[in-house]
């Protein structure tokens, strides 16, 4: 897809550098290392310690029996810290935005809930300005041309058929920023969207859909390249009717969104999508609705209620009553998962969670991994893998002892 303009970053912080940690980099673990930061960049990664004259040169941060990592990049996510995307509200977003930076995705985009094309150009319109402002990555539209059949926590009384001129209408009001819509292939004017889509370099991705296996290798060949949180909203794996997800694993040109935790996937389901696509074609997406980083109770999402319970959320009331209304997730977590429950290395962990959905949203010339040049965007866990440091341009958001 066309790569996104972005706000010119802050001034020069100073130069940091990181040391004793192990480092994730693109060609493995390195134990230890040392990263050096100036000018909100990345100055370079060593296999070994600070020495005497760089520690004169800069602040020198202890970061021994810690491991650090790129920061997160999540491509799916609608809210946070008791906020939403869908809310027009600038002050409102930037609060969800703030929510899951704390937990290390230093990038995110901003996923729509399905409403009046009047209101989602609303909201396109002032989440534009904070990508153009660089605070977030992209726009993802979900919905309103996804299937009533698998429509989940979305209304269902405003899905509609994916015409090629309201798909439009919607890529206009993001103003160049659009980087994903989620489309039903199934449905009229289906594989003409995913088209136009695949052709202004919006990622067009399957999903909240009742489609068999045939039609979605139709919509693979017309231009799809993701499917939007595989498993979830969309007919199950069948012996004699294999249906969207065999198609959506098998091809190459398919990158898999997966919701790891605990609750959308049991594990082993998760595991054998890793196994089937390679951890090069997954990319672990928190799908946070407004209670992440939050408490349990009630909270809006589009224009329904949902609540939170034992950290699961539900729709409250209405015709979809008790379906699964997103995740309290945030990406941390899906990280500590990965790397303790569900058998995937650092390096798969590292790949789902930044590189690919950096290299999808064209943004991995800037961020993604943790190489000289590009954006100081990176998170310090512990040994439990619990986030005690998250930078984001050179500056911390979240502060690690001694830094």
């Amino acid at each position: 897809m066309a790569r996104q303009q972005f706000a010119q970053r802050p001034s020069d912080p100073g130069r940091t550098v990181l040391t004793g940690a192990r480092i994730a980099r693109p060609s493995g673990v390195v134990e230890p290392g040392r990263i050096t930061v100036e000018g909100g960049r990345i100055g370079d990664v060593h296999s070994r310690e600070v020495d005497l004259d760089e520690a004169a040169a800069g602040r020198v941060v202890d970061l021994t029996d810690h491991l650090i990592v790129p920061g997160f990049v999540d491509m799916h996510v609608h809210g946070g810290g008791g906020g939403s995307f869908s809310s027009a509200d600038p002050e409102e977003c930037m609060t969800v935005a703030e929510t899951h930076r704390r937990h290390g995705t230093t990038s995110m985009v901003a996923s729509t809930v399905t409403g009046e094309l009047t209101d989602l150009a609303r909201q396109a319109a002032v989440l534009a300005e904070l990508v153009q402002q660089g605070e977030l990555a992209g726009i993802h539209f979900e919905g309103p041309f996804i299937s009533a059949h698998r429509c989940g926590a979305h209304q269902p009384g405003l899905l509609r058929d994916p015409d090629p001129a309201d798909v439009r209408k919607l890529l206009d009001a993001a103003h160049g920023t659009a980087s994903m819509m989620t489309v039903a292939p199934e449905l009229p004017g289906g594989l003409e969207s995913v088209r136009l889509l695949a052709d202004a370099g919006v990622i067009a991705a399957l999903g909240h859909t009742d489609s068999d296996y045939d039609a979605t290798r139709r919509a693979i060949e017309a231009g799809a390249t993701v499917a939007t949180h595989l498993f979830n909203a969309m007919p199950p794996l069948g012996h004699r009717a294999p249906g969207p997800v065999a198609a959506l694993l098998e091809d190459e040109r398919i990158t898999v969104e997966l919701i790891n935790d605990g609750t959308h996937l049991h594990p082993a389901i998760l595991q054998l999508a890793v196994r089937e696509a390679g951890a090069g074609r997954v990319a672990f997406i928190t799908d946070a609705m407004g209670a992440a980083g939050m408490n349990d109770g009630m909270y809006p999402l589009g224009p329904m209620q949902v609540e939170v319970k034992d950290g699961v959320a539900r729709i409250s009331s209405g015709p979809t009553a008790g379906s699964i209304a997103g995740s309290t997730l945030t990406l941390d977590r899906a990280f500590r998962r990965a790397v303790t429950l569900d058998g995937l290395t650092v390096d798969q962990a590292v790949q789902a969670l930044s590189a690919t959905p950096a290299r999808l949203l064209g943004i991995d010339d800037r961020t993604g991994s943790l190489q000289t040049g590009k954006d100081a965007d990176l998170v310090v866990l512990d040994a439990a893998y619990e986030v005690v440091g998250v930078m984001r341009r050179g500056e911390w958001v979240v502060r690690p002892k001694g830094a």
